[in-house]
């Protein structure tokens, strides 16, 4: 089967689904209106549907014709808190809401998925198990889903996810063995000291010079703990503390976040982060506590599910340049799902300098080409269904 030609059929779909779901971003466990219509497109699909999952998920599933494995497809559908800048005639309509990563796409793609598949359910070797994710920038969306029941019930054999990557240009994959997008922490440092007047700086404990040094300090627990073999980040990324010109505040409080690929760095920079601010405030007659917020795994591709895609993707997309070293320092709560079902997490690069869509993800002007959208339609149909005959 030529899939892009089969892909291409629904571009017009494609596009109308995208642009809707573009002008009607929904922030994590909000996504009513997203869910809404894509029960009502599965059902129309003949495909049966579950609902409500972690609020807003939807569950559908594609049953072959021939038993078999079962495959599980998941798509991600919230939107982030950002106003738009693009200038579109399709940009957001809900002021300070914007699909500023490429959900919108990812959510036609799946229901042309789903399209392009049930009309072959007869002949498939197996099931094909959508799902369509809430709240993944951050909310612990597939950690809810996986909470009640997304991996049972069917339980998947294998688990594909897809990301329109506008880093990369059109005409590009990342399809990387291993792993292939890092685990994030999220912390918070809350500093104490001691308030008092702007002008008798000697009869307090000002905590915003403690947070200043923290904060350069932190600076060298990459460079100086890390083996420039290794990969970690560090980041600040909030600081609050006082409120007016003349008043040394009484605390500060910090917010920010860590990234690597391995669990003994992400040891290391938890450790790091509790010693120098606990140390640091403690020379500046402050305090400081360190609180873990929240946690996604490193993503991990696995060695044969990737290799599968891999030969897919020479198939469907043979022109394109396929990259196999490709790492983001981003997370991905795909890890989650891959974490417990063997897995493969897909880039498609959509950038086009021609065209000006060269802003990243998570950009106020952030676009992306849209021929992307059944070029992914394309490859993650056909992956699946090789999965799915994979013995």
């Amino acid at each position: 089967m030529n899939w892009l030609a089969e892909a291409l059929k629904h571009n017009d779909n494609l596009i109308k689904f995208r642009r809707d779901f573009h002008q009607n971003p929904e922030l994590g466990f909000q996504e009513f209106r997203s869910s809404a219509i894509i029960e009502k497109e599965l059902i129309a699909l003949n495909i049966p549907v579950k609902t409500g999952i972690a609020q807003t998920g939807v569950v559908g599933l594609i049953q072959g014709g021939k038993g078999g494995k079962i495959v599980l497809l998941r798509f991600d559908m919230d939107a982030l808190a950002l106003q738009e800048e693009t200038g579109t005639k399709y940009q957001s309509l809900t002021p300070g809401r914007m699909h500023a990563c490429g959900h919108d796409g990812h959510m036609a793609i799946g229901l042309t998925v789903a399209r392009m598949l049930s009309e072959l359910r007869t002949e498939l070797p197996g099931t094909i198990k959508l799902v369509f994710q809430p709240a993944e920038e951050g909310a612990g969306g597939a950690e809810s889903m996986i909470a009640e029941g997304v991996l049972e019930n069917p339980k998947p054999d294998y688990a594909l996810g897809v990301h329109i990557w506008n880093e990369k240009p059109l005409g590009w994959l990342g399809i990387t063995p291993g792993a292939v997008m890092a685990g994030a922490d999220f912390f918070e440092i809350r500093i104490e000291g001691r308030g008092g007047h702007g002008a008798i700086p000697e009869k307090t404990a000002d905590p915003i010079v403690a947070a200043a040094q923290i904060i350069n300090a932190l600076q060298t627990v990459v460079s100086r703990n890390i083996s420039p073999r290794d990969a970690g980040v560090v980041s600040i990324t909030h600081i609050h503390g006082g409120e007016t010109y003349n008043v040394i505040p009484g605390s500060v409080l910090m917010k920010g976040t860590i990234r690597s690929f391995k669990k003994d760095i992400h040891d290391l920079l938890a450790q790091r982060i509790h010693d120098i601010a606990e140390s640091t405030a403690r020379a500046m007659a402050c305090v400081a506590k360190v609180t873990w917020i929240m946690s996604d795994p490193p993503l991990v591709n696995d060695p044969m599910v990737t290799q599968s895609v891999l030969a897919s993707a020479g198939k469907v997309l043979p022109e394109h340049a396929t990259d196999q070293n490709y790492q983001s320092m981003g997370s991905e709560d795909m890890a989650l799902i891959q974490e417990r079902i063997p897995g493969c997490y897909v880039y498609v690069g959509s950038a086009n300098s021609e065209k000006g869509l060269v802003f990243g993800h998570h950009h106020p002007r952030f676009d992306f080409d849209e021929a992307v959208l059944p070029q992914a339609a394309a490859l993650v149909a056909a992956s699946a269904v090789d999965l799915l005959a994979h013995s």
